[in-house]
């Protein structure tokens, strides 16, 4: 790999690994911006989305803690009413699947989806992150192939 293309490679795996646009903006930069091969594309979006899931399994509530005995009243206020919408959201998939439900959690690809959402559920619902890690992984991985297989489509569709 040149050092373009290295630089390159590298935001793939930045843009994967951030909260907002996971797979969703790092296939499709890869591919489409990048000029990329679709396998590679894929690769480099699902090593990147899966850095920060490990960290957020285990580090997450520990943060979550912290932050709702923040000194600003608004900010506990805040994560209150997020927290609250999230388990609302997602109560019924926990309770009928349990982990598995993480699986299309993450899958989807989606707003308010994605690798970080399936952590923050699996926090807000107490899941070991054992038990939560593999389908959080499988998620990924689904999620990469429809983005992939989105994207390639999209392409061929406009050029063709």
């Amino acid at each position: 790999m040149g050092g373009e293309s290295l630089r390159e490679a590298w935001i793939v795996l930045g843009v994967a690994a951030l909260p907002v646009s996971e797979l969703r903006g790092a296939i499709p930069l890869a591919i489409v911006h990048y000029g990329m091969a679709p396998l590679v594309a894929l690769g480099l979006g699902i090593a990147g989305n899966l850095l920060p899931v490990l960290p957020l399994l285990f580090l997450l509530k520990g943060l979550l803690e912290g932050l709702s005995r923040a000194p600003w009243p608004w900010l506990p206020k805040l994560l209150d009413r997020w927290m609250g919408l999230t388990q609302e959201r997602f109560r019924r998939g926990i309770e009928r699947w349990g982990p598995w439900a993480l699986v299309l959690i993450v899958a989807i690809p989606l707003p308010l989806t994605g690798a970080w959402t399936g952590c923050a559920v699996a926090t807000l619902f107490g899941i070991p992150p054992r038990r939560a890690l593999g389908p959080i992984a499988l998620g990924v991985l689904l999620a990469g192939a429809v983005v992939t297989l989105s994207t390639v489509g999209v392409m061929g569709w406009v050029n063709g």
